[in-house]
C-alpha cells in the first residue's frame, strides 16, 4: 500500500531550532541535533531544514551545521535556507543533505533551479512557495521568509519551476503556519492539480485528520508539519514526536 511521506518541518534561526505562528514571532525550542537524534529513535521518514532568516540577511544556512545534521540523521533530510548559486548547492550536498530547498531565489533567479537540477537531479530539488491570502481572499506569493510581497501565482510560479526541473513543490500557508489548525487544503489543491511533480503540504497541521484531508482533498504526494511535532497540549510544551508506523498506516488507510 501506497502511504505519503510525513516530513518533520524543522525552523531553524541560525543554529537554534525555533517555531513560528504565520511566520513571526520565532519561538527558541531548542537544539537541532538533539531533535535529529530523537527523530532517530522515531524512524521519521524524513526531515526537512529551513533557515529562516538566511535570506532576509543575504547569507547562506550554517554549512557546519548542515555536516552535523549529514553525520547524525538516519534518514534522508532537505535544506533550504539563503540558497543562491550552483556552487551552494554543491557545498550543501556534498555536506550530506540529499536536497536542497530553493524558494526566494526561484523567483529571483529560476535558473538556478535549471542548473541545480542538471547538477544533481530533479530528486534532489524541491522549490518551496509561501503564500498568504490578501484582503479579497486572492492568493499572493511571499520570499524572503513571508516579508517581501510579489505579484506572482503561485498556480503559475510552480508550473515554472515543473518546467525548469524542480522534482517536488513546497507549499506552504503563511495563514496556517502554527495555527495547528489544518492545512488550506484548497491552496495546496490548486497546486497539486497542475503540476505533475509530488507535493508536499504545510502549514497548519494539528491532527493526523489533517494529514489525510491533505492527501485526499488536497491531492498532496506527502505531508509537512513543524508544531505537531515539537510541541505537546494546550500549553505547547515542547515534547519532540513522531506516528508510529502503525499510526500512519491507520491514518492513511
Amino acid at each position: 500500500m501506497f502511504r505519503p511521506r510525513v516530513i518533520p518541518c524543522l525552523l531553524l534561526k541560525h543554529l537554534g531550532l525555533v517555531k513560528t505562528v504565520k511566520f513571526k514571532d520565532p519561538t527558541y525550542i531548542g537544539d537541532p541535533i538533539n531533535a535529529v537524534k530523537i527523530f532517530n529513535e522515531l524512524e521519521a521518514d524524513e526531515l526537512a531544514f529551513l533557515d529562516i532568516t538566511a535570506s532576509k540577511e543575504n547569507r547562506l544556512i550554517d554549512i557546519e551545521l548542515v555536516k552535523r545534521i549529514g553525520k547524525e540523521a538516519f534518514m534522508p533530510f532537505a535544506v533550504g535556507g539563503g540558497i543562491k548559486s550552483i556552487e551552494e548547492v554543491k557545498r550543501i550536498l556534498g555536506s550530506g543533505a540529499e536536497k536542497i530547498i530553493i524558494n526566494t531565489n526561484s523567483v529571483n533567479d529560476p535558473e538556478l533551479v535549471n542548473k541545480a537540477a542538471e547538477y544533481s537531479g530533479n530528486q534532489s530539488v524541491v522549490v518551496s512557495i509561501d503564500v498568504k491570502k490578501n484582503l479579497f481572499g486572492k492568493y499572493q506569493m511571499f520570499t524572503k521568509s513571508g516579508t517581501q510581497k510579489t505579484s506572482i501565482d503561485p498556480v503559475e510560479h510552480a508550473k515554472k519551476m515543473e518546467q525548469a526541473g524542480a522534482g517536488e513543490i513546497l507549499i506552504n500557508s503563511i495563514d496556517k503556519d502554527g495555527t495547528m489548525t489544518g492545512y488550506d487544503v484548497n491552496l495546496i489543491r490548486q497546486i497539486a492539480d497542475n503540476v505533475t511533480i509530488p507535493v508536499i503540504a504545510i502549514g497548519g497541521a494539528g491532527t493526523f485528520e489533517h494529514f489525510r484531508e491533505a492527501v485526499d482533498e488536497g491531492h498532496a504526494s506527502a505531508v509537512a508539519a513543524g508544531s505537531m511535532f515539537v510541541f505537546h497540549g494546550p500549553r505547547r510544551a515542547v515534547l519532540i514526536n513522531y506516528p508510529t508506523e502503525k499510526e500512519l498506516e491507520k491514518i492513511f488507510n
